[in-house]
């Protein structure tokens, strides 16, 4: 069976150790050197990029996140190991794990960690979709003949070089498609490099949770579980004008996934078609406060993102969730585009206070779509708020600041909240 040693990248005939270097750091499959779609996840991306940068910090807990009131954006695996996980309350990780050092995000960190990872991907191959700063999909269909080795000794390289070169490191999962690549990502974290074969698709999907599937939250789940779906097993036995009238879309979109099949390309510059920002709370809440405070920081999270993306939206989105994990969406559409926080969080305040469904929510998300260049955004003013355009001239000099000073050098009150 063809192995690869992923510290001295030897191929080799099968086997348990390297033959030359005699690492247990073997990857075996009889499709490893015939499959060219890629996902690489970095491991614990933000927590480990503090561990980096403060060698002290190597065996303690970390996490990534804001104050009391806040939630946790990643952790290390230290942490881990004690329950904390992406998205839980402060107050709730700090309980399970006292000991924990928290610290505030550093973006520009951040981004600079991830331009050096995308230069390395860039040196093998143009066929590179960026899903976050820590991922991405690559396509290295035909590079073979141009490196002089197959796709997977150049991912395994690739792993090589972002311990050795950036002290960070990543998983790696390997398929014929997009979806199967995500899927193996997953399977063997942190350092892991995992591969789904042609040959294997079907029976390696039959048991597995559809919780698998990208885009399948828990009400998505629920709506499938109340059909009788749990497994890949289970949706395959669903015939697909049935799958289509029960679920629409999605329906279709299941039909292929239980089969293996993603015909979805990896496109470099996939278009945006919208940004948004949500967060799920620990407990279900409906104080008007938390509610407030949530609405700003997501809309400063979201503007932020459309500012770095040279972007802005003619439409703002509110999504709130039920304690029943029922939805409530509602849009509006602007004069004209906008990335300035302070106006999103105003329409997004106003759609909120014409919801007449009763609260308590479980989650609660703010977004931008029909988005164009922003070279056309915030051009008219708002004729009914004679002060918007002082206080988008404020928020401009702010981001000057904190793009300065850092994210903490200016805060506004009902971010506190």
């Amino acid at each position: 069976m063809p192995s690869l040693c992923r510290d001295c990248l030897k191929d080799f005939d099968n086997g348990a150790r390297c033959p030359l270097c005699g690492s247990p750091r073997v990857v075996s499959h009889p499709e490893l050197f015939a499959l060219s779609i890629a996902h690489m996840d970095c491991d614990a991306f933000y927590a480990s990029v503090e561990k980096r940068d403060d060698p002290s910090l190597a065996d303690k807990p970390v996490i990534v996140g804001g104050g009391k009131r806040g939630v946790v954006s990643t952790c290390c695996y230290v942490a881990r190991t004690y329950g904390v996980r992406s998205a839980m309350p402060m107050f709730k990780a700090l309980k399970l794990c006292p000991d924990a050092v928290v610290i505030k995000p550093r973006g520009k960190a951040y981004v600079e960690a991830s331009r050096a990872i995308r230069a390395m991907m860039e040196e093998m191959t143009p066929s590179i979709e960026p899903l976050s700063l820590d991922e991405a999909f690559l396509d290295l269909t035909g590079t073979a003949r141009l490196h002089h080795a197959p796709p997977a000794v150049m991912l395994a390289r690739l792993l090589q070089r972002m311990e050795e070169e950036l002290g960070l490191s990543g998983s790696v999962g390997l398929s014929h498609n997009k979806f199967l690549a995500k899927v193996a990502s997953d399977l063997d974290k942190p350092r892991g490099f995992s591969v789904i074969g042609k040959a294997e698709t079907e029976d390696f999907l039959r048991d597995k949770p559809v919780r698998m599937i990208w885009g399948v939250g828990e009400a998505f789940q629920e709506s499938l579980s109340r059909s009788g779906i749990r497994t890949f097993d289970d949706l395959r036995r669903w015939d697909r004008k049935e799958l289509h009238a029960r679920f629409g879309a999605s329906g279709e979109r299941l039909w292929h996934l239980a089969r293996g099949e993603d015909h979805r390309r990896v496109h470099r510059n996939a278009p945006v078609k919208s940004i948004s920002n949500e967060t799920t709370f620990f407990e279900d809440t409906s104080d008007p406060d938390i509610l407030d405070g949530h609405l700003w920081r997501l809309s400063e999270k979201v503007t932020d993102r459309a500012k770095a993306k040279g972007i802005a939206g003619r439409v703002v989105v509110l999504k709130l969730k039920r304690a029943d994990h029922s939805l409530i969406s509602r849009r509006k559409s602007l004069e004209d585009a906008t990335q300035i926080a302070d106006r999103l969080y105003r329409t997004a305040r106003g759609l909120f206070d014409q919801v007449e469904e009763t609260a308590p929510y479980r989650l609660i998300g703010v977004g931008l779509s029909d988005l164009v260049p922003d070279s056309a955004a915030d051009l008219s003013g708002d004729l009914l708020d004679p002060q918007a355009g002082k206080r988008a001239k404020v928020e401009r000099a702010s981001d000057a600041i904190r793009e300065r000073f850092g994210s903490d050098a200016i805060l506004k009150g009902r971010a506190l909240r």
